[in-house]
């Protein structure tokens, strides 16, 4: 059965497709199958971290009353009326109140047909508490009411772990959603009124003004201006806008006022495109299961077999009691208290390494995969980039120097908000580069700005400009500028007068770790790529200076997402590392998504990883993490599943003609010794140096 829902408003669901009544988007199908079965659906960390304090609280009572823990530790309790009982009473409590958790987890494993760790845990309580009782009042026999209080303890434990080492985030289509204002000012007989998005309709006409996010698809109809479109193209520079140009929702004007007609919009526009492609990526996600349900669900099945088997063969040899105690015994050896914490304690402890270097682990299970990387694919800007733009040329035409360029260039856009701006007037302070007094200061939408400084009037605008104005380019620095154009870089012009007087190229200033982690990287054998909104001139120019091994340019969001596919079809394991909106569906589609810190809200919240300190080098330490965390998952698994392999054949009494039977105490108490071999493995995973060098 499919029920739809809108992506942006999740509260909004019905039977049958169509469209949201608040943001006009079409719903999406989500299909409700055994397949998307999640052991912790429901569940909460503090859940866990609740019945795992007061089961604990109520073990103690239990193993201080419990006889074979006196026998063994040689002490007694203070005995009153009804002392006996004890261990009855807070076992029934723990049972009810911290295992029935494992028992409705257990209930949906079986019905999706899928038994794993959940329906092991489950078994093995039911069995040592009912038999415990039969014990206490019909029959003669040992209770287990401290092994069946011990295991839920240190299951809620285990789980409490696992859940909180994953830290759980918004989903990645609302953040989606927040680039989209809820308001937009309508032209109404022309003059703006604030209406909601959601009451507009095709053919509208919207003013957006400087600084405020386009709310919907359109076309430019008045006006110009300068775009930010990288956070839905991945274009590092400003696009200039103007008259019968489109623009996009989610996007940024940036430096004059534009009246956009509305020419689509919820489902049609290219953002909804992007949260369809975020959807059905994350929907198609590998289901791969965790190696410690593969180990209970192997574990589950030899226990009940061995449990069948070793009850009719000795019911055939010495009659109902001993079978059962011995079938008992079986099972409750069977209870996984190593194999409960082989795998939540090493990935505790590796989320915490991961998180002293940087790294924020959101899914483990691609921690797990990045041992297997074949490739790496890169965004360019903010992520081998700093996304931000930086001088890298300045030249001066006769008569001038280039300090001279740079400071009058810097007088100017010293009040502009353009990212280009800004750049030269933080070269010009590395520089210390004198800024002079402006007057008259404007900007010129699309193209640059102007001011006076003194008496004269100063101009610094793009080629643009120049080209429609008809202004000429002194020979001496038009070949250099036209060699810097060709690498993709941004050319700035200075003019006085009408007159170009010098020009200055910036380009997006390329990460000084970038170099180093498509090194270690190559080292590794792994693959390195880029993939980018930017031109082929662009791409080329920042794939020679990191010396990748291949790069895509000119790439649309959807296009990112096909070339992961692509590549996965080749039989690659890819890892995309991005920071933007148009990474999203990228970041969702490759086997691990690693989002930069400094990204976006939807970046990374889809990713599976993160790196914190927006360091692409990070990307190395992750593969590194991974390799060592799955050694040690495998340790403990191979101990914690091997030793319950081992130890029910001697408890179901194959040994039995020689003398040797596992008592149930004593299965038990091995069982504990177990457990603290693979709590000290796993401790020793914090000695990995994560060190990239």
């Amino acid at each position: 059965m499919s029920k739809y829902v809108c992506p942006m408003h999740p509260d909004v669901s019905q039977e049958k497709s169509g469209i949201c009544p608040k943001c006009k988007m079409g719903l999406i199908a989500q299909k409700d199958s055994h397949e998307n079965h999640d052991k912790h659906a429901g569940h909460s960390v503090s859940i866990f971290k609740n019945k795992f304090w007061l089961s604990l609280l109520m073990t103690i009572p239990v193993l201080a009353y419990s006889q074979s823990i006196q026998e063994w530790l040689n002490f007694s309790s203070p005995d009153f009326t009804g002392s006996f009982y004890i261990p009855f009473i807070f076992s029934t409590i723990i049972f009810f109140y911290g295992g029935m958790v494992f028992l409705k987890s257990a209930v949906s494993e079986l019905k999706a047909r899928m038994p794993g760790m959940m329906t092991l845990i489950s078994m093995a309580i039911v069995t040592a508490y009912s038999y415990s009782v039969a014990t206490q009042f019909f029959i003669d026999g040992d209770t287990f009411f401290w092994e069946l209080a011990t295991l839920v303890t240190i299951m809620l434990l285990g789980h409490w772990l696992e859940m909180s080492a994953i830290a759980k985030a918004e989903n990645a289509l609302d953040a989606i959603a927040e680039l989209l204002p809820d308001e937009a000012e309508k032209i109404v007989n022309g003059k703006p009124k604030k209406v909601r998005v959601s009451e507009l309709s095709v053919g509208d006409v919207v003013l957006v003004r400087p600084g405020s996010n386009i709310p919907v698809d359109g076309t430019i109809v008045e006006g110009s201006s300068s775009v930010n479109e990288a956070a839905i193209s991945g274009e590092s520079k400003p696009t200039t806008k103007s008259v019968d140009d489109e623009v996009i929702a989610g996007t940024i004007n940036q430096d004059g006022s534009i009246k956009v007609e509305v020419t689509k919009l919820g489902d049609d526009t290219a953002l909804a495109g992007i949260m369809r492609l975020v959807s059905e990526a994350q929907s198609t996600k590998s289901k791969t299961q965790v190696l410690a349900d593969k180990a209970a669900f192997t574990l589950t099945i030899i226990a009940l077999v061995s449990a069948f088997l070793t009850f009719v063969v000795w019911f055939v040899i010495d009659g109902t009691g001993y079978a059962l105690e011995r079938a008992v015994t079986v099972l409750i050896i069977a209870c996984p208290h190593a194999l409960g914490l082989a795998i939540p304690l090493v990935v505790s402890i590796s989320t915490t390494l991961s998180a002293r270097n940087g790294l924020l682990v959101r899914k483990r299970l691609a921690l797990e995969a990045a041992r297997k990387l074949d490739m790496v694919l890169f965004d360019k800007t903010g992520t081998l980039t700093k996304g931000e733009h930086g001088v890298t040329d300045v030249w001066a035409a006769k008569g001038y120097k280039e300090e001279d360029i740079v400071s009058l260039a810097a007088s100017l856009e010293q009040n502009s908000e353009h990212i280009v701006g800004k750049g030269i007037v933080k070269f010009a302070d590395e520089q210390s580069a004198k800024t002079k007094e402006t007057s008259d200061f404007s900007a010129i939408p699309g193209y640059g700005v102007k001011a006076k400084i003194g008496k004269e009037k100063y101009l610094a605008v793009s080629y643009s400009y120049i080209n429609e104005n008809d202004l000429a380019i002194p020979n001496d620095i038009k070949d250099k500028v036209r060699g810097s154009a060709k690498e993709g870089k941004t050319e700035v012009y200075l003019v006085k007068s009408d007159k170009v007087i010098g020009a200055i190229a910036l380009a997006d200033i390329i990460r000084d770790e970038a170099k180093m982690a498509i090194k270690s990287l190559k080292a590794m054998n792994i693959q390195t790529a880029m993939i980018t909104g930017d031109s082929k001139e662009v791409a080329a120019y920042v794939a020679k200076q990191l010396g990748l091994d291949t790069y895509f340019a000119d790439v649309k969001p959807e296009d990112k997402a096909n070339e992961v596919k692509k590549q996965q079809k080749n039989g690659r394991k890819v890892a995309m590392v991005g920071d933007g909106v148009n990474d999203a569906p990228a970041l969702s589609q490759a086997d691990i998504g690693v989002a930069i810190g400094a990204g976006t809200d939807v970046a990374i919240k889809s990713a599976d990883i993160i790196l914190v300190k927006s360091n692409p080098i990070d990307v190395v330490k992750i593969v590194k993490l991974s390799k060592a965390t799955y050694r040690k998952m495998v340790q403990n698994l191979v101990w914690a599943a091997g030793y319950n392999v081992l130890v029910i054949p001697l408890a179901a009494g194959v040994l039995f003609s020689v003398g040797i039977v596992v008592a149930p105490a004593l299965g038990a108490a091995i069982m504990s010794i177990s457990t603290i071999v693979v709590a000290l493995n796993a401790q020793l995973l914090r000695r990995v140096d994560l060190s990239s060098q």
